[in-house]
């Protein structure tokens, strides 16, 4: 049962990724989601990540506007905002991620939308969150989520220059799912009692959320940021540390009990010598000589490639997995047989594999379909509202629909 939003009609009016992967995510669970874009087009159409270019689909627009429905209006034009409130009057849910300063010029501001349909669910995402000083502020996630919500800092080395995010719309994705559970529940309490709300995310307060344990962590301490170890040598502890393989691969280890595991671990590698050095005898003794732990671990697993430890890992009860690259994933037999990753079929024999919203329903998968070409369902958008086909030219020759 994928579609478990099935009947539900989402108008969203969004650019770029945050509020646009919640709607992609709405879209997956069986929701109705009709994307407006403005006369320009969604700019993230032609975004160019990492200098990655492609002759297929362009995969920035297709991962974030997947299996919605596309039409082009000049919202600055009356008749263009009136198909919004006409499009609204029956919907579920507006979506929205235009700045509060823009809405209500646009006829999107909540009060508007709200006076055409007073049940409906109005879900907005900003990058500083809707009230305080800076409320009218854009913002996007590589500086209001990566940046301002610590993540950066919390995963730089002491002396190293600022990381940057490891994959575009990082910090969109997850503040857009988190935002499309906000609409999910209400929309439970909208089948509940009728009425609709103000759902409201932002991209710095779901960085905070992902980062809490370092926030109350730190403030209880007393301290700007939570200890590091520095570097792989000072591990605090020798288990829970990542070691090069000799094919230029890494083996991550995240064994929190290190003691249940060493003895196991030792004989599963071939280094059961470790057991009877009592500089490694316990925990406390390991965090005593960690750089010696370290560097015997460093040889053994440079010794041999990573099949192999795959297998001798597999063979002890401690916890590990591989670091992965991007491209590993996109045929990882896990993430296939689990559907968290899809082939999409476009035309002339391309395709793209898509990566499913991380939520499933009975074990059934949904079906994910491209995003639609510009404005290329304009004809059904504006016929689901009575225009007939005179309405709908007149519309295109004045500007209003593109």
């Amino acid at each position: 049962m994928s579609g478990v939003l099935n009947g539900v009609k989402v108008v969203e009016v969004s650019m770029w990724a945050y509020v646009p992967s919640a709607g992609a995510a709405l879209a997956e669970w069986g929701a109705d989601v009709i994307k407006i874009e403005g006369p320009e087009g969604d700019p993230i159409r032609s975004l160019v990540v990492g200098g990655v270019q492609s002759d297929g689909p362009a995969y920035t627009w297709e991962v974030w506007n997947r299996n919605k429905k596309g039409i082009a209006l000049d919202l600055t034009q009356p008749e263009a905002q009136a198909v919004v409130h006409e499009l609204v009057a029956d919907a579920d849910v507006f979506l929205t991620s235009i700045l509060p300063g823009s809405r209500s010029k646009l006829g999107i501001d909540a009060e508007t939308i709200r006076s055409k349909n007073p049940s409906i669910i109005y879900a907005a995402g900003t990058g500083a969150g809707p009230q305080g000083p800076e409320a009218g502020k854009g913002g996007y996630d590589s500086i209001s989520f990566w940046s301002r919500g610590g993540v950066s800092s919390g995963v730089t080395p002491d002396g190293h220059d600022p990381i940057g995010m490891p994959s575009g719309a990082f910090g969109d994705s997850l503040s857009g799912i988190a935002l499309a559970g906000g609409i999910a529940a209400a929309l439970v309490r909208k089948s509940r009692t009728g009425e609709g709300c103000l759902v409201e995310g932002a991209l710095l307060g779901t960085a905070m959320w992902a980062m809490q344990m370092a926030i109350v962590g730190a403030h209880q301490a007393g301290l700007a940021e939570m200890p590091k170890s520095g570097s792989r040598q000072n591990a605090f502890n020798p288990l829970v540390n990542n070691y090069p393989t000799a094919d230029g691969r890494w083996i991550a280890l995240c064994m929190l009990q290190p003691d249940a595991y060493w003895e196991g671990f030792c004989k599963a590698i071939g280094r059961e010598d470790l057991l009877g050095d009592p500089r490694f005898a316990d925990s406390a003794s390991r965090a005593s000589n960690v750089k010696e732990v370290v560097a015997e671990l460093d040889k053994t697993f440079l010794s041999r490639p990573l099949d192999h430890w795959r297998k001798a890992l597999s063979t002890q009860r401690g916890q590990w997995d591989v670091i992965q690259r991007a491209g590993d994933l996109a045929v990882d037999p896990q993430a296939l047989a689990n559907g968290y990753v899809q082939t999409v079929h476009y035309g002339g024999g391309h395709t793209l594999p898509l990566v499913s919203t991380p939520i499933q329903f009975d074990r059934s998968l949904p079906t994910l379909a491209p995003a639609p070409a510009f404005s290329g369902d304009a004809d059904e958008v504006l016929a689901s509202i009575g225009w007939d086909e005179e309405r709908i030219i007149q519309a295109k020759i004045g500007g209003a629909v593109v």
